[in-house]
């Protein structure tokens, strides 16, 4: 079921980025839910949910409470699963990490602006997509230079250690861009807010949400030329016999208009308007 995406995403003003270790750690204790645990609020299990603790709208860690579009699917989802909020325990899933993390069983799923693509699928499953959003630039409010990919030749960027989307550019458009890899989304725009690089590029939802937060407004801006398509999965470990009641309950969000009210209540403030044509979406067939 389709429907137009009338709000703006939600930030709260005063979320700071609060920026935890990429170490992948256990926060509030508990142990993990594998796919053969027994779900539901009376038998005491917990749900390990890996979400990103660095990105404001999306997945923000403030204090001891995490916040955001991925957070609010995450607990919407794990409660079709049969898992309360209280029983969910947040993991910190840095990009590079995320695969690992389902390998091992650190967590039991991720949601994290975790694009599906075909090589993560030879490792891992996914569930969904949930939402679609596409790959833009961060400058700063007065560039005028850098108006989409194709202007970034020489210039100097910075993404994520182990994201798609600087190696997209090198590949597709800039192969001559110097590229600066950072663990974590906050460190590369404090590399270009202090100068040292002139872009930084992710999905345009993430950068909305950096450009928005208190100490980077009227300092940063969008390019607004987003340039693919980035399909936000769950993922799940191999062979997981969970995406099935994954795509049930991310149907029904959609269907009673929690999906809605998620995006409009996490991007408010922010100037970000999701792309209609492609929201909300339907998940795809579990393999």
């Amino acid at each position: 079921m389709r429907k137009r995406t009338t709000g703006l995403l939600a930030l709260a003003a005063t979320a700071a980025l609060t920026l935890s270790a990429c170490s992948g750690a256990e926060v509030g204790g508990g142990s993990a839910g594998g796919d053969d645990a027994t779900a539901g609020t009376g038998g005491g299990d917990t749900i390990r949910i890996g979400i990103k603790y660095d990105q404001p709208g999306l997945g923000l860690q403030d204090g001891n409470e995490y916040k955001g579009f991925d957070v609010d699917v995450a607990t919407y989802v794990a409660e079709k699963l049969g898992y309360s909020a209280d029983q969910i325990t947040w993991v910190e899933s840095p990009s590079a990490q995320r695969e690992q993390m389902l390998q091992t069983g650190a967590v039991d799923m991720i949601f994290a602006t975790y694009s599906i693509t075909d090589a993560r699928k030879e490792v891992i499953d996914f569930a969904g997509p949930y939402f679609i959003a596409g790959q833009d630039l961060l400058v700063a409010a007065d560039n005028t230079d850098i108006t989409g990919p194709e202007s970034l030749e020489g210039k100097n960027l910075c993404s994520v250690t182990g994201s798609t989307s600087a190696q997209k550019i090198k590949d597709e458009y800039a192969a001559g861009v110097n590229l600066l890899e950072r663990p974590g989304y906050a460190e590369c725009v404090s590399a270009l807010v202090a100068g040292q690089v002139d872009a930084v590029t992710t999905d345009d939802i993430i950068l909305a949400g950096l450009a928005a937060t208190p100490q980077n407004q009227g300092k940063l801006k969008v390019v607004g030329a987003p340039f693919s398509e980035e399909r936000y999965g769950v993922g799940l470990p191999k062979d997981s016999d969970r995406c099935e009641a994954i795509n049930e309950a991310i149907t029904e969000m959609i269907d009673d208009g929690s999906w809605e009210e998620f995006v409009s209540k996490n991007t408010e403030g922010t100037g970000y308007s999701a792309n209609d044509e492609l929201n909300p979406p339907t998940p795809e067939a579990c393999a």
